[in-house]
């Protein structure tokens, strides 16, 4: 972030606040006369000269005015965002009177997502919540007949079981391969490259039994509930397919990827990643404002708009979070 004198800030907020509302590149006269700022054209000029030399204006063409560009939205973002307005206001009221009477998750999932789309005029995307790596407490070896049981304690409330096929003179193995896995258990995970070799015939398909069974919870978890594509299409951004279609593309295939890069979560203000800020290059041209919301189970998910990168950050950002929020208030 770049320490702006105060009329740079103003006519850097002015800027943006005129591009968000008329796609239109502004000149100085236009910005005193609209926004009433306290100086000549000849002085907002300047100051508009000056932010275009640090980088946060853009000039298209020799002759047009000045728009954002991605680094000076990030500066709008993380020093000049207003207050966000009535229509966030008036959604925080009705989420404070939401309660969990939903017939399932899906139902109020995609309540929350039309109404952020309606609101905006963006895209919403709610990720179900996903238990990112289950946590096994302890388990329990029986043998019944040729078959094996498993049955996977993670907490008080919360287990499962698995049935294997027994390998041939493996039963022997099972009251010590349990103590084993126990023990590593309780060194909070299973190091299974120090199984000992004398366990490995009954214990290598338990391993592989383990991440399969994994690997099929957290498919129930994948995908995402997306709403307001129609509204995207008619941002003047997204006119054209191939800039469409590789956002498409990742929300349809990859949803958790687009919502929670691991190597952006570090670096991304408040939760809002703006142009080439995401990892992905599907989002080069975008935005995406993002608020994670937990559940009692420990399931994680994750609220988000993604549009332009000419959007209002500060109703979209007051919006997610009111949402988050909701949903953790509501899934605790």
């Amino acid at each position: 972030m770049l320490p702006l004198p105060r009329r740079q800030q103003q006519v850097l907020q002015a800027t943006v606040q005129h591009y968000v509302d008329t796609v239109e590149p502004v000149g100085s006269r236009t910005l005193v006369r609209r926004f009433g700022l306290d100086a000549s054209p000849a002085t907002v000029r300047s100051a508009m000269g000056a932010l275009e030399q640090k980088g946060l204006l853009t000039q298209p063409h020799t002759s047009a005015g000045r728009v954002p560009s991605p680094k000076g939205y990030r500066q709008f973002v993380d020093a000049l965002l207003p207050e966000p307005g009535g229509a966030v206001m008036q959604l925080q009221r009705e989420l404070a009177e939401l309660s969990l009477q939903w017939a399932a998750l899906d139902d109020l999932l995609h309540h929350l997502a039309r109404r952020l789309a309606d609101l905006t005029g963006l895209m919403s995307i709610i990720t179900r919540p996903q238990r990112q790596e289950p946590q096994l407490k302890a388990l329990r070896l029986v043998r019944s007949g040729d078959r094996l049981l498993v049955f996977l304690v993670e907490s008080s409330a919360a287990s499962s079981s698995l049935n294997l096929r027994l390998p041939p003179d493996s039963g022997a193995q099972l009251q010590a391969l349990e103590h084993w896995l126990n023990e590593q258990l309780s060194n909070s995970a299973i190091n299974w490259s120090g199984l000992p070799p004398h366990l490995q015939s009954v214990g290598a398909p338990l391993k592989q039994a383990l991440a399969s069974h994994n690997r099929g919870r957290n498919r129930q978890a994948e995908g995402a509930l997306t709403t307001g594509l129609a509204g995207l299409l008619c941002q003047p951004e997204f006119q054209l397919t191939t800039s469409l279609r590789p956002l498409l593309q990742l929300v349809e295939q990859q949803p958790h990827e687009l919502l929670n890069p691991a190597t952006a979560m570090a670096t991304a203000s408040g939760g809002v990643w703006i142009g080439q800020e995401h990892p992905h290059p599907a989002l080069s041209g975008c935005a995406v404002v993002q608020a994670p919301y937990a559940t009692a189970s420990g399931g994680e998910g994750s609220v988000a708009l993604v549009g332009p990168m000419r959007m209002a950050y500060a109703t979209a950002l007051a919006a997610v979070e009111a949402v988050a929020g909701t949903l953790s208030r509501l899934l605790a």
